[in-house]
């Protein structure tokens, strides 16, 4: 495993494990993933990889704006995503984009599927739905996916 990896493991854990517990991920944890991602690009590419660092985190930031603005995800974690933008690069960051929606569709039709199950169980008319569904857990694996080697 490379220290790119070990690195998003490590911040996608603490964001997911706060995501799930308060459903808000801090501003430290992205911003420490910026901060990590400029050094490492620094560290691998040279001064070219400020420029990977800076391009990853606009574009991870973009990427998921949209969803943000119809208010379909929150501000976290577009952060999140912009912070493992400047760890990943511009080259890995469409690919983690990607692993990303995949897998947060997933895990919404299952914590649907669950709420659904739950009210027919219960015989409730109008099961109660979740009002936001956290989505680090679906940025950290997806980032994760995308660092696996081809």
């Amino acid at each position: 495993m490379t220290g790119q990896l070990w690195i998003a493991l490590l911040v996608g854990l603490v964001a997911s494990a706060e995501d799930l517990w308060r459903r808000n991920i801090s501003n430290w944890i992205p911003a420490t993933a910026c901060v990590v991602g400029f050094a490492w690009q620094v560290s691998q590419r040279g001064w070219i990889g400020v420029w990977q660092a800076f391009a990853g985190c606009a574009a991870g930031f973009a990427v998921f704006l949209a969803f943000y603005l119809l208010g379909g995800m929150g501000g976290g974690d577009i952060k999140l995503m912009a912070g493992f933008g400047a760890l990943l690069g511009l080259d890995r960051i469409w690919e983690a984009a990607l692993w990303t929606a995949i897998l947060g569709a997933l895990l919404a039709v299952a914590v649907l599927g669950f709420h659904a199950a739950v009210g027919f169980v219960r015989k409730e008319a109008k099961a109660r739905q979740p009002k936001a569904i956290p989505y680090a857990p679906a940025i950290a694996a997806g980032v994760c996916l995308s660092l696996v080697p081809h």
